[in-house]
């Protein structure tokens, strides 16, 4: 799955647009490595979104195309 589609499916940016400007920004990394919008993410990588002067980690545990609200945060873990 794309990198901008897991971060609004999952509910840690909440729209696609801004989680692709965010990438091309060069505010999200997996792995510690600067990602584009459409790196593919697997389950195992670690994203870090750099919000302002905020920093949000977090594994990859599941990848779906779809999900409901309430399921949307079993997606990922906090590191």
């Amino acid at each position: 799955m794309r990198l901008d589609k897991y971060l609004k499916v999952s509910r840690l940016i909440k729209r696609r647009t801004v989680a692709n400007e965010a990438c091309d920004g060069g505010r999200v990394m997996i792995n510690d490595k600067p990602a584009k919008a459409s790196t593919n993410v697997k389950v195992g990588d670690v994203i870090t979104i750099g919000f302002g002067n905020k920093e949000v980690k977090v594994e990859v545990l599941d990848v779906q195309e779809t999900v409901r609200k309430e399921e949307a945060s079993e997606m990922f873990k906090y590191l």
